[in-house]
């Protein structure tokens, strides 16, 4: 098998309008397909990332809560590489999105930061330079 990169990451979202306008215009992510299923009485909003990546991002009726805190087995974040984490964070701020504060990866040395989606889903920005 020869695995070329990760085409998505899908996300299940528990209210659509505000995670939708979360991943677009506070992330700057590009809508590429939005499609209500009525059978499911569902969303499923395809988003691209300026790699090629993409995330779906999914709404459905009464889902549970995902455990994230303290850690819970299965995925444990989403990280976006970034190449300026000052302006990164400075534009969450703008937002009033909260980050935390700023690490250093003990292994790299590269420098990162957690912050959380609406659903409060972990997500990390790592800085690239």
């Amino acid at each position: 098998m020869n695995i070329n990169g990760i085409h998505h990451v899908a996300i299940i979202c528990s209210d659509y309008p505000k995670s939708r306008q979360f991943y677009t215009e506070v992330l700057g992510f590009t809508v590429i397909a939005e499609n209500y299923r009525e059978a499911r009485q569902s969303y499923k909003c395809d988003l691209g990332l300026p790699d090629g990546t993409q995330i779906e991002l999914f709404s459905f009726p009464d889902a549970p809560k995902r455990p994230s805190r303290p850690e819970a087995q299965g995925l444990r974040h989403l990280a976006f590489n970034v190449n300026d984490l000052d302006a990164a964070i400075a534009s969450l701020h703008s937002h009033a999105i909260e980050c935390e504060p700023v690490r250093v990866d003990e292994y790299t040395g590269k420098r990162f930061t957690f912050f959380a989606d609406p659903d409060d889903l972990p997500l990390e920005l790592y800085e690239m330079r």
